[in-house]
């Protein structure tokens, strides 16, 4: 374990059980923070942390539906008792939730993915505010390219509109809280090689809606493949540490241009 552009931070990472999430904690670990693992169940996390600390680092488990202001504020709170401060915020937790018709999509699965992909943000960065004020920091958020760049993912209006949303509220709070030398930054990953799918419930009248879209040859002008949760790690890393001083309100796109077919 080398430490380095982390070096004596605490991170807190939501959704850090796999893909995205996971590799930023790891990555944070490597440069020296401290990574509170938070996850919807702690068996997800914990090889997550069996990797921090098989390399040296320290990292803290702890159990978080972000769809639950009580479990984030809980979370959020035993972090700061066990560290004393929180310098990285990484909302990265996430749904694709259900999939279907404007026309026929239950309110339950539009509050659902809502609460856990815009609420859910709100609340984690809602309660690290006070420890994060102490000494300043940086919050990053992951969006997507679908809902500020995409719109052609059919039936997907409630996660669309959740990315969206983040978006305009990494931009509210990077004005709000700069007093406090708090960064508020969005990311907008493409296709990524995650199990975010796994998170995804297509109805069976989607058909019925569905606008083909025709790609030119190779959907991923950059490289011919989905890209990396570990090359997502690196952004983050970056809006993270002190390399990006500068940087707040910004959305930045992380898909090989893919969003630009």
């Amino acid at each position: 374990m080398t430490t380095g552009a982390l070096n004596g931070k605490v991170a807190v990472v939501t959704g850090a059980g796999s893909g995205i999430g996971k590799a930023s904690a790891i990555r944070f670990a490597k440069e020296g923070a401290k990574v509170a693992v938070l996850e919807l169940t702690a068996d997800t996390a914990e090889e997550t942390k069996r990797e921090i600390e098989g390399a040296g680092g320290e990292a803290l488990v702890l159990e978080c539906d972000v769809s639950d202001p009580k479990a984030v504020e809980s979370a959020i709170g035993e972090v700061g008792e066990k560290w004393g401060r929180i310098d990285v915020v990484f909302a990265n937790a996430g749904i694709n939730g259900a999939a279907a018709p404007i026309e026929t999509m239950e309110v339950e699965d539009w509050n659902k993915t809502l609460e856990t992909n815009l609420r859910g943000t709100f609340v984690t960065v809602k309660y690290s505010i006070p420890y994060l004020k102490k000494q300043g920091g940086s919050i990053i958020i992951t969006s997507s390219v679908n809902g500020n760049r995409i719109f052609s993912g059919t039936g997907f209006a409630a996660y669309s509109s959740s990315k969206a949303g983040q978006t305009a509220f990494s931009k509210m709070a990077a004005l709000e809280l700069a007093r406090y030398k708090i960064r508020v930054n969005s990311i907008c990953p493409g296709a990524i090689d995650t199990n975010i799918g796994k998170n995804t419930f297509p109805s069976d009248d989607l058909k019925e809606i569905e606008i083909p879209v025709e790609y030119p040859e190779g959907s991923h002008p950059l490289e011919d493949r989905p890209g990396k949760p570990e090359e997502v790690a690196k952004l983050v890393l970056f809006l993270a540490s002190d390399e990006s001083s500068h940087v707040s309100g910004t959305d930045i796109f992380v898909d090989g241009a893919e969003s630009l077919l």
